[in-house]
């Protein structure tokens, strides 16, 4: 990473009118009473301009504005956040800057900018992009007086994880005194984990420019400008010619002219197209032929340890005395390969790229060898060698498998999982020593596990294939890979996993770590084999244990989830997790960023909570979980979870328009993360539940089709019963035949034991729609409700059943119905549901003050045709 060079000769630029005019305007945006900020784009081919282009923006800038610029380089992609750091140094150096532009983001942030040594544990990716999002906040915020500018240049050679951060700041501009300036190459022309960002950056920008091609008449006209008055038009035309109007191609060539003019009588055309060729391509680094052996040695070391960094160590990897270097340095910088300077500097990418491509093949493999040696001995750490090792060639270098390692620890507690995946997959080509490849592939498993679980399985299986885990890391293998199976839809899998590792495997902690993962698994699938038969065995083992120790805890946590979803009595239910728990909340290493576990198991305890009407401790432990995250930078899908489970607690309290806006950041937060996750179907189909509790029907519709709601539906249990949910749906769009086939489908989760009324309403909307078409169908499944909800004995299951029981009523006896409905419910947190019942018994009985209170109630909770229904009842 190094500071962008001035303009190329010529100043002021020809033909770039347009270009600055685009960026004058968003300058202005930026300087007005009330800032806007944005993104400028500028694309175009190599030595289009846009180095020169982004000088003239700098420039122009810097009269109003605080301005901070980093160019990217081949030497910069493989290096996490350095472009990121590049762009923050000033601010960084400033007196007070790190505590002032870090602020609580330190933890989180400090590491990725290379402030403090990463931590021992990974770091969330996501966590981290967040923070680096704030902090360029703060850092926007700072200049009250001059507005900021960042302008990066040659960003398709900028890391991923830097790129991913721009990607994340983008969206959010303007309404920050913040303008972003990029340019770039066609996206081809970068590594293919960056296209998709360069792509998000191209769709969120205010502007996108592309820079064209001089014309003949510009190069006419800097040809003469350059050369003098007497040079033949003719001559200018040839050399756009030869050139295509490329700027670079054409001031290299105009500079050679002025040095070494054509002789009288040359054949111009010809001329000027064998010197062409030399400024483009495999030819450019020719020039290095002739400035003798140690400045080709010095130019090769340079391109190999990239842009920025000291000439001293350039000059050690090239073997050179200070003398030599210095004399090889003025050489290179005479012949316009390097720039002047104590550093690394090209005069343009593409001559750094060609002086590369010319390095003789083993000398590059031993330049790249050598230069991870010395990075490490400047103390820059393994993760700034680790992108020389990449380019080392595999011959069993037990000390390279070990660098690529650290270099991978340290890329994780960075939040860099690609980065460290990249190390660890060439250290599998080194290859590691046999009884090392089994770690080397646990740690590519857990690597892989943030971005490609497909890849964490096959690392994973092929960790538990080979010797060298003990029993703690093959139970941790297990456990990751039962984790990406899940994640993979492949439920099944992933509870056969655990159950084969937990029968092969000594007792123990890791054992019963195995064992409880078993029955977790197989309580999560929607279809499992046997669900009456795991519940037997789930309740011998767990209703003895009094909670002792963490193996035990899970057991009961996945005893009373169990419990929860077969409809057993509310208060055994709620004797369980209070058993889970201590003084109600997780356990040390059962909580919610402990990674032994899982974050599953305080899940489900607060899932139990909220379907037994214990909202209140359901809202203590999901608001807990958000807190945990936030604090701990999990804000991927753990936290989208988090706000998940809380919009699920406000649902069940009846408080929908709160409970919309929670599921719609829960969503929102899933979205960043990738689509398909278990935390998507979840929260869709509680938006979808939400949507309907407040009337609003075509929108629930809308979402459902968007985000392919419906069957066929995954293994993977979804939060509520889904295919109720769904139903529920068809019957309020009037589509009673479909809702019919999708609430007997709902049914099916009655034969695998599943009886919680609350959890899976299907009885109520199915006897609902068959009530005209199979009364006596529908007044049987009336009085199933009712025995399920007296078992359950939750005052929302009573009450659900109570007015289900009335709606089908004959008129004389449905207002004493609805009556004990409202009863019931008057002790339920579920508002909605009183108000739902305040109404049918206010229509039941004629009654208009229970009309009214339904009316105020149903407006509290946002259960807007709910309320319509009332209003229009006491119009």
């Amino acid at each position: 990473m190094t500071t962008t060079p001035p303009p190329w000769p010529g100043d002021p630029l020809l033909e770039r009118d347009l270009e600055l005019a685009a960026a004058d305007r968003a300058v202005d945006a930026l300087c007005r009473a009330r800032p806007e900020g944005g993104l400028l784009v500028y694309s175009g081919a190599a030595g289009i301009g846009k180095t020169s282009v982004l000088a003239a923006v700098r420039a122009r800038a810097a009269e109003r504005c605080a301005v901070r610029s980093a160019r990217a380089d081949p030497a910069t992609t493989a290096v996490p956040f350095q472009t990121a750091r590049a762009l923050f140094a000033p601010d960084l150096a400033a007196p007070g800057g790190r505590a002032d532009l870090l602020g609580p983001h330190r933890a989180l942030a400090g590491p990725a900018l290379g402030l403090n040594a990463p931590g021992s544990t990974p770091a969330d990716p996501r966590g981290v992009q967040d923070a680096l999002v704030e902090v360029a906040a703060r850092a926007a915020r700072r200049h009250r007086d001059r507005p900021l500018v960042l302008v990066l240049d040659d960003a398709h050679w900028a890391d991923g994880e830097s790129l991913g951060w721009l990607s994340a700041l983008a969206p959010g501009l303007a309404r920050l005194p913040l303008l972003l300036v990029v340019a770039h190459r066609p996206a081809e022309h970068a590594a293919e984990e960056s296209r998709p960002h360069l792509g998000t950056l191209g769709t969120a920008a205010r502007q996108r420019v592309t820079l064209r091609a001089l014309t003949p008449e510009a190069a006419t006209h800097l040809t003469g400008r350059t050369l003098g008055t007497g040079v033949p038009d003719t001559l200018g035309r040839e050399l756009w010619t030869a050139t295509g109007g490329n700027p670079y191609e054409l001031v290299e060539l105009l500079t050679h002219l002025s040095e070494h003019p054509l002789a009288p009588g040359t054949d111009q055309p010809a001329a000027v197209r064998e010197l062409a060729a030399t400024v483009r391509g495999p030819r450019l680094a020719d020039r290095l032929g002739a400035l003798g052996p140690d400045a080709a040695r010095l130019a090769w070391a340079a391109a190999v340890l990239g842009a920025g960094v000291p000439l001293r160590l350039a000059g050690s990897l090239a073997g050179l005395s200070a003398a030599r270097r210095a004399g090889a340095a003025a050489d290179l910088s005479a012949a316009r390969v390097l720039r002047p300077g104590d550093t690394v500097d090209f005069t343009h990418p593409l001559v750094a790229q060609a002086v590369y491509d010319a390095v003789p093949g083993p000398l590059r493999t031993a330049f790249h060898s050598r230069a991870a040696w010395l990075l490490t001995a400047e103390g820059t750490g393994p993760a700034a060698a680790a992108r020389h090792l990449l380019e080392v060639h595999p011959g069993e270098n037990s000390a390279l498998v070990e660098q690529l390692r650290r270099a991978a620890r340290d890329h994780l507690a960075v939040g860099a999982p690609d980065a460290a995946r990249r190390c660890l997959e060439r250290a599998l080509r080194e290859p590691p020593e046999h009884h090392l490849r089994a770690l080397v592939h646990h740690e590519l498993g857990r690597a892989a596990l943030f971005t490609s679980p497909a890849d964490t399985v096959r690392h994973l299986r092929a960790a538990l294939e080979l010797p060298g885990l003990d029993d703690t890391l093959r139970a941790d293998a297990t456990f990751r890979l039962a984790q990406a199976l899940a994640r993979n839809q492949q439920m099944r899998e992933a509870s056969l996993s655990v159950a084969f590792a937990a029968a092969t495997t000594d007792p123990g902690p890791e054992r019963a770590r195995l064992r409880t993962a078993h029955f977790m698994y197989d309580a999560f699938r929607a279809t499992e084999d046997d669900g009456p038969g795991r519940s037997r065995r789930l309740a011998e083992l767990a209703d003895p244990l009094t909670g002792e120790d963490n193996a035990e805890r899970a057991l009961l946590t996945l005893r009373a989830f169990d419990g929860m979803l077969r409809g057993e009595n509310h208060t055994v239910v709620a004797e369980f997790c209070a058993r889970a728990l201590i003084d109600g909340r997780p356990a040390p290493g059962l909580g919610w960023t402990d990674t032994t576990w899982g974050f599953a198991y305080p899940c489900l305890a607060g899932v139990t909570y909220t379907w037994i009407d214990e909202l209140d401790h359901a809202e203590q432990l999901f608001g807990e979980a958000v807190r945990a995250c936030e604090s701990s930078g999990w804000s991927g899908g753990h936290l989208a979870f988090a706000h998940m489970l809380t919009g699920a607690v406000l649902r069940r309290r009846g408080r929908l328009a709160e409970a919309e806006t929670r599921l719609g950041e829960a969503l929102r937060l899933a979205d960043s993360i990738g689509t398909g996750l278990p935390v998507h179907r979840g929260t869709v189909c509680l938006l979808v539940d939400t949507l309907l509790a407040r009337g609003r029907t075509a929108e629930a519709h809308r979402l459902a089709l968007a985000r392919g709601f419906g069957p066929p539906y995954p293994d993977a249990m979804i939060l509520p019963d889904a295919p109720s949910v769904r139903g529920r749906l068809l019957l309020a769009l009037g589509r009673a035949d479909e809702a019919v086939a999708e609430l007997e489908a709902a049914s099916a989760a009655a034969g695998r034991g599943r009886h919680n009324p609350v959890w899976a309403p299907w009885p109520r909307d199915l006897a609902a729609a068959l009530a005209d078409r199979d009364p006596e169908r529908a007044h049987a499944l009336t009085r199933r409700l009712r025995v399920d909800a007296e078992r359950f004995g939750t005052p929302t299951a009573l009450g659900m059943a109570l007015g289900c029981e009335a709606a089908l009523a004959p008129a004389e006896a449905a207002p004493a119905l609805h009556a004990r409905a409202v009863a019931h419910l008057e002790e339920s947190p579920a508002q909605d549901e009183l108000a739902r019942a305040r109404i049918a018994l206010g229509l039941a009985a004629a009654d208009r003050d229970q009309l009214h209170r339904g009316l105020r109630l149903a407006r509290l909770c946002g259960a807007d045709a709910l309320a319509e229904q009332a209003r229009a009842a006491l119009a």
